[in-house]
């Protein structure tokens, strides 16, 4: 220590930057902070010498590269990074990152990036004075020097949240480099400080763009090819992070339709692959990027034609017993979105995917069961033929109404409730109703009918008005002890009600008043006042449709 102490005493009182007589005082300097002992850098911060240090670097002399060094080495204490600021360190080294020279880049890198870290103004700056494009040149200058790259890659890690920073970089052609770096990464270390920069860079719509144009979900892909098989926990750590990646880039319209290459692109077909790996993370990062590829219809159908169905189906039949949640619940989010398109629900059912889906009744699960249902919805939506054939399955039925009573889950209540309500309105079959109705699950369809959410009032007032219309001999019962018509009443009476809401409530009375029993109901609530207090409503549908039943429940028409 004496000898730092002399070391530092001798730089502190030169007066000119002579370099043969500082050579040495450095190189002692520079001895002592490779030692690494504790209290050096705050002992050399303490000593003055930073603002000589930044002197040596601006004369950019035969000291400049030992003074870089000396001051990265300095920089590994966050409690003298701030005085390395002061002393301009920082604007001293930024001129270094032109320099042809590999080890005062090495250097210079690290200095910086150790001054600047986690402080957000200093990288501010930095992304002003213009050190993005540096950095990116630096990794296509020189591609084989692993440290170098290396830190030029943190670098970027460090600076790939900032707006600023992704702006720049979307001018520099980044893609490329980070693509010939991940396909070259030695070792986990560097693959995963790649994917942490693409992962950050990723959430730019434009840098997304050129991403998937430079190659890199192939690129991704080919990474994850060469590591499945292995148990690795590095390995699988970086299978984990860069499937995920890939499923990030297809969220983009354009870069997603540029990777799915109508059926035969190589990641579409990677992720085709993945669905049938004993990986877990792969499976489910393949279904949800099936489902990222399913958000178009011209996707959707030509995905059936090529049988990915069946694919997602054998997984999830998988994960039935004692399975993953969310890969079940990916599966099921696949084949809600590939059956959106009406040819695409008639080929699905007739390649035996409702027979094949009703496994999946035995999970309990919430998420999975909410899923389930909302695809069970999509796959009857407009589908009579399908929804007679799922409303006549008594062990779906079964399922579906304990499933309406599910207390502590309001999402799969509410799903159940509507799939019920859905079978009725897309199969309008006496066989469906009267099966609904010996399931115990008119009931349910009722208490819907006083959901807060007007989309399924609506859905139970139209199921109910349908059932009715068909068999009101089996209904009346059901909704008299329910007391179904006060319950109406008060829809049409309730001032601030949707009208949508009021409209399928007078729809519904109609069909009511084919029963004797329920007319003389709605004579003994009067509920002719009510009907002749919205003949006059603003809205002129409404009205109309007021007077007409109105009419019907008079007997003058």
């Amino acid at each position: 220590m004496d000898s730092l102490s002399d070391a530092l005493k001798a730089i502190s009182v030169s007066t000119e930057l002579i370099d043969e007589e500082l050579s040495p005082h450095l190189d002692t300097l520079l001895a002592a902070l490779l030692e690494k002992k504790e209290g050096v850098a705050g002992q050399v911060a303490a000593s003055g010498i930073l603002p000589t240090l930044a002197g040596a670097l601006r004369k950019n002399g035969p000291l400049t590269a030992t003074a870089a060094l000396v001051v990265a080495e300095v920089a590994r204490d966050a409690s003298v990074r701030e005085r390395c600021i002061e002393a301009g360190l920082v604007t001293a080294l930024l001129p270094m990152l032109n320099s042809s020279d590999q080890d005062l880049l090495l250097h210079t890198g690290r200095a910086i990036g150790r001054i600047c870290f986690e402080n957000s103004a200093q990288q501010d700056l930095l992304v002003q004075k213009g050190v993005i494009p540096r950095l990116v040149t630096i990794m296509d200058q020189h591609p084989e020097n692993d440290p170098l790259v290396n830190v030029c890659l943190l670098a970027l890690c460090n600076l790939a949240d900032m707006d600023s920073a992704r702006e720049a970089l979307a001018e520099v052609g980044v893609a490329e480099a980070l693509t010939a770096q991940l396909r070259r990464a030695p070792d986990a270390e560097r693959r995963h400080i790649i994917l942490e920069v693409l992962g950050s860079l990723g959430e730019s719509d434009v840098l997304k763009l050129q991403f998937v144009d430079s190659g890199v979900p192939q690129a991704l892909s080919e990474m994850i090819r060469g590591l499945q098989g292995g148990s690795d926990p590095h390995d699988l750590c970086s299978i984990k992070i860069a499937s995920n990646l890939i499923v990030s880039l297809l969220l983009g319209d354009e870069s997603m339709q540029k990777c799915f290459g109508e059926g035969t692109g190589t990641v579409y077909q990677d992720v085709l692959s993945w669905l049938k790996s004993p990986n877990a993370q792969l499976q489910l990062s393949g279904a949800l990027a099936i489902a990222n590829f399913a958000r178009n219809d011209s996707n959707c159908v030509r995905m059936l034609e090529l049988g990915v169905v069946s694919h997602i189906l054998d997984l999830l039949e998988r994960h039935v017993i004692d399975g993953d949640v969310s890969v079940q619940h990916a599966g099921l989010s696949a084949l809600r979105n590939l059956a959106i398109p009406a040819t695409n629900k008639v080929r699905m059912l007739e390649d035996g995917v409702a027979r094949r889906i009703r496994n999946l009744l035995q999970s309990d699960m919430p998420p999975v069961q909410f899923k389930l249902l909302g695809t069970l919805r999509m796959m009857v939506d407009g589908q009579e033929d399908a929804a007679t054939v799922l409303g006549k399955d008594e062990v779906l039925l079964a399922r579906v109404i304990e499933w309406c009573e599910a207390r502590d889950h309001a999402g799969v209540r509410g799903e159940a409730n509507r799939l019920l309500a859905a079978l009725i309105r897309h199969s309008r079959a006496p066989e469906v109703i009267n099966a609904v109705t010996e399931a115990d699950g008119v009931r349910h369809l009722i208490a819907m009918a006083t959901s807060e959410h007007v989309i399924m009032q609506n859905e139970a007032l139209v199921a109910l008005a349908i059932a009715s219309a068909i068999d009101i001999e089996s209904m009346q019962e059901p909704f008299r002890e329910a007391d179904l018509l006060p319950m109406l009443q008060k829809m049409l009476d309730d001032p601030v009600g949707a009208v949508e809401v009021k409209f399928s409530a007078i729809g519904l009375i109609c069909s009511l008043a084919n029963s004797g029993l329920l007319k003389e109901q709605m004579e003994a609530l009067n509920l002719k006042e009510s009907l002749s207090k919205l003949s006059g409503h603003s809205n002129s549908k409404l009205a109309s449709q007021a007077d007409t039943v109105l009419a019907v429940i008079s007997g003058t028409s």
